[in-house]
């Protein structure tokens, strides 16, 4: 049974969607207070909850995962189903958004770990292009297989953020995924954060907010 998103309303005319996926674990709850507080007015905040379900990497144990994590080892086997699985659903949270009126280009996809990494992939494989992709302390999944994967436009603009200190997703790993972004993708820019570990702060917020606002401004409004 999948549990229903979190979802703030914009506090002015809606114009504008963020969707954001939490981390291995977590709920769409995780997130939204502190979203809510850096959103734009005219932006509408919705946090989806991933199904739990058991994840390798921790034993089989159940808990809310996107996809089935196998290992940490950035050359190592992927949940490609899984993942695409949970792109799919992600393409139709964006559709819905699309059908109530927020065009493509006003709709941002964003998340953190685990989370961070289905934003990224799943805006690379949608049809039409987005606002931009905010991706924290992650990587890109199924990297082997890009840019063959891509269907969406190499300019949409990318926010990847990583601590210098990530225990659970090494900044190796952060920075690789931006550097192999970079070969096909026009406006990538990567932010290193001293001393955060696998988590987020003040200043990475304050980033956020700034680049939020700079897309849904430069956006075209329909």
């Amino acid at each position: 049974m999948s549990i229903a998103p979190v979802i703030i309303e914009a506090t002015a005319k809606h114009t504008a969607t963020l969707i954001f996926m939490h981390g291995l674990g977590d709920t769409g709850h995780g997130w939204s207070s502190a979203l809510a507080a850096i959103r734009p007015a005219c932006m509408k905040v919705v946090c989806p909850t991933a199904p739990t379900q058991p994840v390798s990497l921790n034993a089989g144990f159940r808990m809310p995962s996107w996809f089935d994590l196998k290992t940490l080892d950035i050359s190592g086997p992927e949940d490609e189903e899984g993942i695409k699985q949970a792109s799919q659903n992600i393409h139709s949270m964006i559709n819905t958004e699309i059908e109530k009126g927020v065009p493509a280009e006003r709709i941002v996809l964003g998340g953190f770990s685990q989370g961070g990494a289905l934003a990224l992939y799943s805006a690379l494989t949608y049809n039409k292009p987005l606002a931009g992709v905010v991706a924290l302390s992650c990587w890109l999944p199924l990297h082997k297989q890009f840019p063959g994967l891509k269907t969406n436009s190499d300019e949409i603009p990318i926010f990847q953020c990583h601590g210098d200190f990530d225990p659970v997703v090494p900044y190796k790993f952060g920075q690789l995924s931006a550097s192999y972004l970079k070969n096909f993708m026009k406006n990538v820019t990567f932010k290193t954060y001293n001393g955060l570990s696998h988590s987020s702060s003040e200043e990475e917020m304050d980033d956020m907010k700034d680049i939020l606002a700079k897309w849904v401004s430069s956006a075209s409004l329909l």
